[in-house]
């Protein structure tokens, strides 16, 4: 186990290129079990959750190479094999497994997924959309089973908006008889890469986008090859970090109209601000201004850079609210950032703060992947040095981010944690 040292005070510089979207990546490679000859998918992020999802489709007798970012995936020897615990507990993305092994067998026992603890995110509309298609869906032992004589398409419609869920559906209903048709379905960047291979795949999907998906079933899909998108998170946060420590930051490899919700707050907080085709240009800002934030499904502000936008709004004059609409236990960073000497308070679902406030190095611990973002990006702005624990949920999903940071000029290392350490964190 690692820990992660990070020196305030080095201002950043120059340019950072982004890697592929980790929530794209999750649902793409389990979307590789449904064609019947090789799948490559080019780009991937270099994090834990791909590794592990390379882990678990060998298990079901895929055939897998990952090397500098290009997976290949040859399913034809995959079979329905049940997965209950092990890989599956994880990663939260696992449950995509479902919709994709249910698609191709016609059955499924998958594990409860896990990944970072964010509250109660039921899979409930997961499960209805597969009720829908023909499924019978149970719970036991701790694992979803699923089974179908055949999937007949159906009209399906969300009652909350769920990325998840869209996806899901989508991977279950492709080789569906008939037509599905999701209704309030959710708009994300995500939705339309994995629909994007899934139709390079031999799929027939209109709309995804759209809050309106339909999807004519085929009897078979083959291999392709596909590039993922870049990674608008990753992007994100990239961009919040050189409003935090920046001279001039350079984002290579983004799509701006996938950030334009973080780009119009960042210009309203004071912060220079140039995009161009595929890059985005972070200046410094002289004197940061407060801003309310809420999140929102897309194209409102994600939740994702809730974290790490609050860390920076430490530094701004004036108060601040953040509302998350999405998750409302995301507020576990804020105990970690008022070690650092921040001025925060939570009430319900909203974290108001008070600045500017110099933060302080400290001994901090991340709670989950954006958490840890956020120590980040705040260990830049502090004085001092600043460690943090739980780098393994940071490793879930951003690619060599020590490296691309001492790239920009940060001065940041691990080091692994003594026995002490660990058994302080196992008994905390």
């Amino acid at each position: 186990m690692e820990k992660l040292m990070i020196a305030g005070g080095y201002p950043l510089k120059g340019t950072v290129r982004i890697s592929g979207a980790k929530n794209s990546a999750v649902a793409l490679i389990p979307a590789t079990i449904l064609a019947d000859s090789p799948v490559t998918i080019e780009g991937l992020p270099d994090i834990s959750d791909v590794q592990i999802l390379k882990g678990l489709l060998e298990e079901i007798g895929g055939e897998v190479t990952f090397a500098d970012g290009d997976m290949q995936v040859d399913p034809s020897a995959m079979i329905s094999m049940p997965m209950p615990n092990g890989k599956v507990k994880k990663l939260r993305a696992s449950y995509y497994l479902m919709g994709a092994m249910l698609g191709r067998f016609n059955k499924a026992v998958i594990g409860l997924p896990g990944g970072c603890h964010l509250g109660p995110r039921p899979i409930d509309q997961h499960i209805k959309g597969f009720e829908a298609l023909g499924a019978s869906v149970t719970n036991e032992q701790g694992a979803i089973y699923l089974r179908a004589d055949e999937l007949r398409g159906a009209r399906i419609y969300l009652d909350v908006v769920s990325v998840g869920a869209t996806i899901n559906i989508m991977l279950a209903a492709v080789k569906a008889k008939g037509r599905t048709v999701i209704e309030n379905a959710a708009k994300e960047p995500e939705i339309i890469d994995v629909a994007t291979l899934l139709n390079n795949m031999g799929a027939k999907i209109k709309g995804a986008g759209t809050d309106v998906i339909r999807i004519d079933g085929v009897d078979q899909l083959h291999g392709c090859q596909h590039t993922i998108i870049p990674d608008r998170i990753e992007a994100g946060t990239y961009m919040v970090l050189a409003a935090a420590s920046g001279e001039g930051v350079l984002i290579d490899n983004v799509i701006p109209h996938h950030l334009e919700s973080l780009t119009a707050k960042l210009r309203e907080m004071s912060v220079q601000i140039e995009a161009g085709d595929d890059q985005i240009f972070v200046g410094p800002a002289e004197k940061m201004k407060a801003v309310d934030i809420k999140t929102l499904v897309y194209p409102g502000f994600p939740t994702d850079l809730q974290q790490p936008l609050t860390a920076l709004l430490t530094n701004a004059e004036g108060t601040s609210m953040v509302t998350d609409t999405i998750y409302g236990a995301r507020f576990k960073h804020i105990d970690e950032l008022r070690r650092m000497n921040a001025n925060i308070k939570v009430e319900g679902r909203s974290a108001i703060i008070n600045g500017p406030m110099k933060l302080q190095g400290a001994k901090v611990k991340a709670s989950d992947l954006r958490a840890g973002a956020a120590l980040v990006i705040a260990g830049l702005m502090a004085e001092g040095v600043t460690e943090v624990t739980g780098v393994d949920h940071i490793d879930r999903g951003y690619s060599h981010l020590v490296e691309k940071l001492n790239g920009l000029g940060a001065t940041i290392w691990r080091e692994k944690l003594t026995d002490q350490e660990i058994e302080q964190m196992n008994n905390a």
